[in-house]
């Protein structure tokens, strides 16, 4: 039974977009269609246990979710034209073949974040059916309570419900009143991947393939919208360092320890030709781009030691500016911390705590560990590592931070 658990999970993770998607575009009621494709899920549940996992059970899901779909409307005694097109369209998913649909799943990030909802609402729902993250996940993620997210969620689908929003990419003229919405939940979506909020694993590839496959298509649809350029740019070059971020054990490994001959050069490379295109459009860097830049000096740069801390601390500044968020100011914290002493960055990281901006968050008790540490005050640096650890939801990150509190004691 765990097992298959397991194997429910990580299918549903892999899936889950695509399974969504593929109903959304028959029935045009994505509400619905993620709800088929939870009752899939716990089909599945009960099902495999039993019969064993499906050679495919990717199309396995989308069939069952496709019955659902069916039974609903006849439920409903639907039996009309747009049931026999639903019917149709549904039927062309079959049990044996499982085919990738890139295009329904970049429909359903725009459906996802269409104008009628907030911008609150656009995240929680598109990390709920693109990302496939529960709720308790994107609670994390957003430091807001789980009930907040369900909230979000629901209402969500049914205000799409009741604006009869359709499933399709929108026309062009009707891109711009989107894409921050789409860009910002994409790299969310590729945050999750590349630190994981939750589970036993520190990445998650395919959560961060998806969201830089994502964003590749819209910057390719849109390649004079600097910003969508800027955010591929930061996503490559944070993809960069995955060989390097995980120990064969499966531990996490921090910047100041990583194998800088693992980083793939040619990734590198190709953020660097994304924000020289976002560059050249002329309309000064936004926050994606400030954010490549930044990854960009670390790739620069042979150790910790040779990086230009100073620019990286500008940037930051530049960046708080553009975008003020308590999790770019300590970020700078810890730049200052590199380019000038712990003393400095900890009166910024104190200053947090007293605005209570990061109520929650593992990262800000972590980071004011390590500075306290570093000022010989051992006590006060073990508690905060103790606290962090007891905040996050993530198992790999939680043994390190006590790792490290261990090691402070001895």
């Amino acid at each position: 039974m765990p097992d298959v658990a397991r194997t429910v999970e990580a299918v549903w993770r892999i899936e889950s977009a695509r399974i969504v998607a593929t109903i959304a575009k028959a029935t045009g009621d994505l509400g619905r269609a993620e709800d088929v494709a939870q009752e899939a899920l716990v089909e599945a549940l009960e099902t495999w246990p039993r019969t064993g996992v499906p050679q495919n059970p990717g199309a396995w899901l989308t069939t069952v979710a496709r019955r659902r779909a069916i039974d609903d409307w006849r439920r409903r005694a639907a039996l009309d034209d747009r049931y026999g097109m639903i019917g149709r369209d549904l039927s062309d998913v079959v049990d044996t073949t499982w085919e990738p649909l890139e295009d329904d799943v970049l429909r359903l990030v725009f459906t996802a974040c269409h104008p009628a909802l907030s911008r609150e609402s656009q995240v929680a729902l598109t990390l709920r059916v693109v990302g496939g993250l529960s709720t308790t996940e994107i609670a994390r993620m957003l430091l807001v309570p789980v009930a907040t997210v369900q909230a979000r969620v629901t209402r969500a689908k049914k205000t799409l419900s009741a604006a009869a929003v359709p499933f399709e990419t929108p026309d062009p003229p009707e891109w711009p009143a989107r894409l921050a919405g789409v860009l910002s939940v994409i790299y969310l979506i590729y945050t999750e991947g590349y630190a994981a909020t939750t589970g036993d694993r520190w990445i998650r590839r395919d959560l961060a393939d998806e969201a830089l496959r994502l964003g590749r298509i819209v910057a390719a649809l849109l390649p004079r919208e600097p910003e969508a350029q800027a955010l591929v740019a930061l996503m490559e070059v944070q993809s960069s360092r995955f060989a390097a971020r995980v120990s064969p054990t499966g531990d996490p490994v921090l910047l100041a320890d990583q194998d800088r001959r693992r980083w793939d050069r040619a990734q590198i490379a190709r953020a660097a030709a994304a924000l020289e295109r976002s560059d050249r459009l002329g309309r000064g860097r936004g926050a994606y781009a400030l954010q490549a830049a930044i990854g960009l000096t670390h790739a620069a740069a042979a150790d910790v030691t040779e990086t230009d801390w100073e620019r990286i601390v500008v940037l930051y500044e530049a960046l708080g500016r553009l975008a003020p968020n308590p999790m770019v100011e300590l970020n700078r914290a810890v730049a200052v911390s590199m380019a000038t002493g712990p003393h400095a960055a900890l009166r910024i990281v104190d200053e947090l705590v007293r605005s209570d901006a990061l109520r929650g968050s593992y990262t800000l008790p972590s980071v004011r560990g390590e500075l306290l540490a570093q000022v010989g005050r051992i006590d006060e640096a073990c508690s905060e590592l103790d606290a962090a650890a007891l905040l996050t939801g993530n198992a790999r990150q939680a043994q390190v931070l006590r790792e490290k509190a261990a090691a402070l004691r001895r």
